[in-house]
């Protein structure tokens, strides 16, 4: 779901670094100390970041977690994106949570998502680079309750419903998502249409196109603001529910020569095979089973994306 907030933050830091005067000098400040405040290298030190010194492409994996107190959360988004400001494009590339996987580091075979929490971000990257042979080594984290923060912070969005539905459930709060243009004027609305699933026929991969279309809105809303008071709230957001081991230099980096990489936008959802286990309960496990041509088609998706060629 959340694939696309770190370029939230990178657009507030662009936007800071083109301007002048004190206002933009205290601005650029409070981004400097959102940034601090949400570094965590958990996942290993992100500091100097020879790849975003030297213009190379960039990979980083984005993780969207359901978390609550006292518990640590799983991630049922795990997005990897890789920016390449020379060929100007952007790759997301989506792996569902059930997808089945060795959880590098526990012992243990167990869907993807469960990966993030035995042993958070590092255990998570470990995982998705066993599964793919590949080497991220940065990661971006927000909690699922950060989007609804975001969207409060931006005054809602507008975006479009190929289905109409009515939410129920844990989550049920009796909104009606119609079909068509719909407006999410709260973010407790917005939580609700990207939480869905059972009731979309396409499942988790439903839910994915949602969460992708409500984060570009807020990105878009946030872009198009003439106040920077604006701002303040969405760094406030960032601020209470991301965690990542970029460091500020790295998005000033990112912000200031990476933009254009948003040029070219390029969407794949790993493929996979229904797969139904038995436990030593009796009791059967769903798991997304996805071939070795697959996993050999996405590391040659992240490799291309690499490369300049």
């Amino acid at each position: 779901m959340l694939k696309k907030i770190f370029i939230t933050l990178a657009i507030v830091v662009g936007i800071v670094l083109v301007g002048g005067g004190g206002f933009i000098w205290y601005l650029y400040h409070s981004v400097q100390s959102t940034a601090n405040k949400i570094y965590d290298p958990a996942g290993g030190s992100g500091k100097n970041s020879s790849a975003i010194k030297n213009l190379q492409a960039f990979p980083i994996l984005l993780l969207g977690v359901d978390e609550r107190k006292g518990d640590v959360g799983r991630s049922d988004t795990m997005i990897a994106l890789t920016l390449n400001p020379t060929k100007k494009s952007m790759q997301m590339i989506s792996v569902p949570r059930d997808t089945k996987a060795e959880i590098v580091g526990h012992g243990t075979v167990n869907k993807i998502n469960s990966a993030y929490a035995y042993g958070g971000p590092k255990m998570a990257l470990n995982t998705f680079n066993n599964l793919f042979n590949v080497n991220f080594k940065h990661y971006l984290r927000i909690n699922m309750e950060g989007l609804a923060d975001l969207v409060d912070a931006v005054g809602g969005v507008t975006v479009h419903n190929d289905i109409d539905w009515r939410d129920e459930g844990y989550y049920k709060k009796g909104y009606h998502y119609q079909k068509g243009d719909i407006t999410l004027d709260s973010g407790a609305k917005a939580l609700g249409y990207v939480r869905m699933r059972h009731l979309d026929p396409r499942g988790d991969f439903g839910r994915n196109q949602r969460q992708r279309d409500v984060i570009m809105a807020v990105i878009n809303k946030a872009a198009s603001f003439g106040s920077f008071s604006k701002y303040q709230d969405i760094l406030n957001a960032v601020q209470k529910n991301v965690k990542t081991n970029l460091t500020f230099d790295d998005m000033k980096n990112l912000a200031s020569n990476y933009r254009d990489s948003k040029q070219n936008v390029q969407n794949y959802e790993v493929k996979g095979s229904d797969d139904w286990e038995k436990t030593s309960s009796g009791s059967k496990i769903y798991y997304l089973q996805i071939s070795d041509d697959e996993k050999e088609r996405v590391h040659q998706m992240i490799q291309d994306q690499l490369t300049d060629e």
